[in-house]
């Protein structure tokens, strides 16, 4: 698997500057804004317990790390590209790579899966056995809370291939951006 790298960054320096290294999720990183990533799918996890609101509101928590995140590789991005010609598209680019690639690959896609896995075992759990409402609500949760470390490599790689399959052709592959 080839690495990522930051648009235009000549070496490992410039790529950890900017936050893109080929080891992203090794990366230290302060742990609430980063867990916040997965705010939305807590709150799908959840949704039979809490009330419809607050799974809306961990979606709004998800999408202000995307938009914090973007902004913050744009930053670092014009930083490392304080003296180049196209510093205005590359950083252009790195604002969007991210927050689109953050966009499917933290919010819109696990999101649903979650929200899926939830339904189908709440349904098959009120078939299959005869325990109470809450316990089988429970029991939802608790299995969609599992599923999230089970998701998110899988849904990483596919959203590298779509991306890497569409917009990332728009600026070249050189540009990639935050992904694994």
């Amino acid at each position: 698997m080839e690495s990522r790298t930051a648009p235009g960054a000549k070496n490992r320096e410039q790529e950890v500057a900017c936050g893109w290294g080929s080891l992203f999720w090794l990366q230290p990183r302060p742990a609430v804004p980063f867990l916040a990533g997965y705010a939305n799918e807590v709150g799908e996890s959840f949704r039979a317990i809490v009330p419809v609101s607050l799974v809306w509101a961990s979606y709004g928590v998800a999408t202000s790390y995307v938009a914090a995140d973007a902004i913050d590789k744009g930053r670092k991005a014009a930083a490392v590209h304080q003296q180049d010609a196209g510093r205005t598209a590359r950083v252009a680019v790195a604002v969007g790579d991210t927050f689109v690639w953050l966009a499917l690959a933290s919010v819109a896609i696990p999101g649903f899966t979650i929200n899926r896995i939830c339904a189908a075992s709440l349904y098959l759990l009120g078939t299959a056995t005869r325990w109470p409402l809450p316990v089988r609500k429970w029991a939802t949760t608790a299995i969609g809370l599992s599923a999230i470390p089970l998701i998110i490599k899988p849904i990483d790689r596919s959203v590298d291939f779509l991306m890497d399959a569409s917009l990332r052709r728009l600026y070249g592959r050189e540009e990639k951006g935050p992904s694994s």
